[in-house]
């Protein structure tokens, strides 16, 4: 019996769908919640730098940070939603894959998937469907699966 998963991300959460095969819908299978992604770059960082004292007593001021943080939040994201997926190709829940997400999102989900999982992507759609109500869904994925 052929499964196919159905990640519909976001940078603040995400909604994973199972497909039994043709005429057989959608099924919710887990709705993943990332808060984070909402927050605004100054509710990550403070927007004065640190300072210390090194040992002669001289003052310095630690620099910005090299990275933009709410892009790391957003890796970490994908990281956690690359594990999901990862551990129901492992424990063989599903044998296709299908990706939906902003262009940007998506990217970051594809880089964090290992091997053996992106390998079973079937079908991505560059698109942030995360507002749509779960019963408009199907009609959105009608180009990459037939429900």
């Amino acid at each position: 019996m052929t499964k196919t998963w159905i990640l519909v991300a976001h940078h603040s959460g995400a909604r994973l769908f199972e497909n039994d095969g043709p005429g057989k819908g959608l099924q919710a299978l887990q709705e993943i919640s990332h808060p984070e992604g909402k927050l605004k770059i100054q509710d990550i960082t403070s927007d004065k730098p640190g300072r210390s004292s090194d040992s002669q007593g001289m003052h310095h001021s630690f620099g910005k940070e090299l990275h933009d943080p709410k892009e790391h939040l957003t890796q970490q994201f994908a990281k956690h939603l690359a594990g999901i997926l990862n551990d129901g190709r492992n424990q063989h829940r599903y044998t296709k894959l299908i990706l939906v997400a902003d262009p940007r999102f998506l990217g970051e989900l594809r880089a964090a998937l290992d091997h053996p999982t992106a390998a079973l992507v079937t079908a991505t759609l560059h698109k942030d469907l995360m507002h749509i109500d779960e019963r408009d869904i199907p009609q959105h994925l009608s180009d990459v699966i037939q429900l």
